[in-house]
């Protein structure tokens, strides 16, 4: 099988993300046809990995982006559509399926995207999952609310971390919220509230198996984050840990019953404070974002953007997928809101990993051989952090607000 089989990749991007993907694309001699949002034309994409591009006010009529690119199609021959961010799987999923491409299509990507779906899908599967009712039959969720202790989570079914979500702590709040919501209450889902930590497993998938998998912890959970204004924190799990082996297992488990076969995927899972267990929460075929490939790469040297590119050109060519070798590393990362625009973290020099660079935001990365110093030094950062720079702002309703 000749590696130099030309292949074409044609990627969407609603969100700036995905730049060491089309690097590695190009890299491995991919064409690398790039569609993105008029307002990013000025971003900072990496123009010399990128063959072709072309701009669509928005991804959100789904007839012009089909018309779109099947206009590109008459002169472009496409192998196989990325979607670089979780609001593009949709449209790839719909592109694909009326152009006969290879990947998911519109009903397998719902497993990846609709919380609902996904959530009855891992229950089937034997997933344990919290308890839940879509917001479709009231006499569902008075039966729900009658057996569901409060509070309860209010979900949209569609957007992306914990953007929306909302704490009902009483029958006349839901319904008040319901009708503000109108015709969109259907998008919604409501859900048990079970108090506990919240894990991630940031893994790549090829030929249907989980060639790599790490699993972290956050210091806090994403919807305290974002609705009570902490500070983002997270970190690698002893990889020899019960905790590490359980999320590793679930993850494969929920691969395999979910039917990804090629990509990236994060997956989240909370251990309830109250019984131990864990609980499925969500996931997505994408890479996380928050900058956790920057903290996976850290402590192992593998970059998830550039090995999910290698997948893609790989299996476009039938030629077989190897991980290369990986450290066993550890790693945390750390991410504020910042009173400065732009935060002076040159203070902060103890096994610094990553720096981020952007306005009003203060965040790193540590990296160290054991756990436990990263774990010491997340402690100590994330308490200068609230002293020397944490600010917050009320939570977006939308990802368009965010």
């Amino acid at each position: 099988m000749s590696t130099q089989q030309p292949v074409t990749l044609l990627c969407l991007a609603s969100y700036e993300k995905g730049a060491a993907f089309l690097r590695e694309a190009k890299a491995q001699g991919a064409r690398v046809i790039f569609v993105t949002v008029e307002k990013l034309r000025d971003a900072d994409w990496p123009w010399e990995a990128i063959d072709e591009v072309y701009y669509v006010p928005d991804f959100s009529n789904e007839d012009d982006v089909l018309h779109s690119i099947s206009y590109l199609a008459r002169a472009e021959k496409i192998d196989r559509i990325v979607p670089l961010d979780e609001f593009d799987l949709y449209n790839a999923a719909m592109l694909r399926e009326h152009l006969r491409l290879p990947g998911m299509g519109q009903t397998a990507v719902r497993y990846f995207r609709d919380k609902l779906a996904m959530r009855m899908k891992a229950r089937d599967a034997g997933i344990r999952v919290p308890d839940f009712v879509p917001v479709i039959n009231y006499d569902d969720i008075r039966a729900f609310m009658d057996r569901c202790p409060r509070p309860w989570i209010l979900k949209p079914r569609s957007e992306a971390s914990a953007i929306g979500i909302k704490k009902i702590h009483a029958p006349e709040v839901l319904w008040r919220t319901l009708d503000e919501l109108g015709d969109r209450q259907s998008h919604f889902l409501m859900e048990q509230f079970v108090p506990g930590d919240v894990y991630h497993i940031d893994s790549l998938v090829s030929n249907g198996d989980v060639v790599f998998a790490e699993a972290h912890r956050y210091a806090n959970a994403p919807f305290d984050v974002m609705h009570g204004g902490g500070i983002f924190a997270s970190r690698t799990l002893d990889r020899n840990g019960d905790e590490s082996a359980t999320c590793r297992a679930l993850n494969k488990q929920l691969v395999q019953d979910f039917g990804m076969h090629h990509g990236a995927v994060h997956t989240e899972f909370i251990r309830g404070r109250d019984d131990g267990d864990f609980y499925f929460l969500e996931t997505a075929a994408r890479v996380g974002g928050a900058h956790i490939a920057e903290m996976v790469e850290a402590s192992t040297g593998i970059n998830l953007w550039a090995q999910w590119a290698r997948i893609e050109v790989q299996r476009a060519r039938n030629d077989a997928y190897e991980l290369p070798e990986q450290k066993q590393d550890y790693a945390g990362i750390i991410i504020s809101l910042a009173r400065q625009e732009h935060p002076d973290l040159s203070a902060y020099q103890e096994a610094i990993a990553w720096k981020m660079e952007k306005k009003h935001h203060a965040g790193l990365i540590v990296r160290a051989d054991s756990q436990q110093r990263v774990d010491a030094l997340l402690h100590e950062y994330m308490t200068r952090f609230y002293e020397d720079f944490h600010t917050s702002m009320p939570a977006p309703e939308t990802s368009d607000d965010a």
